[in-house]
């Protein structure tokens, strides 16, 4: 599993981690690099929980450059005025957004992102949708074996975000019942998750 530690804590159990894999291994090789960005600058996408905000917290941390978390929700002349206080310093800046596309109304921010290195995350295949189902339930103190991956992985969602809400469901599960999360517990958090209809529990 490949594995970018970040230096804060995450659920009092140790560093934050961002899993590595197809959906963002290119982000994270394009973020060791941003002497190479257009105006310095590149603007990150992607679904909800899929590791932008760590993303950025890490590469700021790590002295590359400034980042600023959740750009759509800012003011656009507040944006654009970041914007351009880190080219007067030369300062390479990452640009966090949603789930693209991102609508810019004011004209000289859009034309200045638009012309930025555009990153987004994409969707985990199944070695990336494994280890991060391993990796959560590692930073939850969830004894999740290896073949529970095995088996859930097919059955579950690519979304990061059903992902998360798989592990706290078998994790919340197992608590509840007081047992370890075994293939009964495994089945029951697919369908509490998913849905009972669907065929990827039978």
């Amino acid at each position: 599993m490949s594995q970018i530690a970040l230096p804060l804590a995450a659920g009092g159990n140790g560093p934050a981690r961002i899993v590595l894999g197809n959906a963002n291994a290119h982000v994270a090789e394009a973020l060791l690099a941003p002497e190479a960005w257009p105006y310095r600058t590149a603007v990150l996408t992607g679904p909800p929980r899929s590791g932008k905000s760590l993303l950025a917290l890490w590469f700021a941390r790590s002295g590359k450059g400034d980042a600023v978390d959740d750009g759509q929700a800012m003011p656009e002349d507040a944006l654009f005025h970041r914007w351009n206080r880190a080219q007067e310093q030369g300062t390479p800046l990452l640009i966090v957004g949603g789930e693209p596309p991102w609508d810019i109304a004011l004209p000289d921010l859009r034309s200045r992102l638009g012309g930025s290195l555009q990153l987004e995350i994409g969707q985990p295949d199944d070695d990336m949708a494994r280890d991060l189902l391993l990796s959560l339930a590692q930073e939850r103190g969830l004894p999740l074996p290896a073949d529970a991956a095995e088996y859930l992985v097919p059955r579950a969602s690519r979304s990061q975000e059903e992902l998360e809400k798989l592990v706290a469901t078998i994790d919340r599960l197992s608590l509840e019942r007081k047992a370890p999360p075994t293939l009964g517990i495994w089945r029951a958090a697919l369908e509490a998750v998913h849905g009972p209809e669907e065929p990827r529990l039978i």
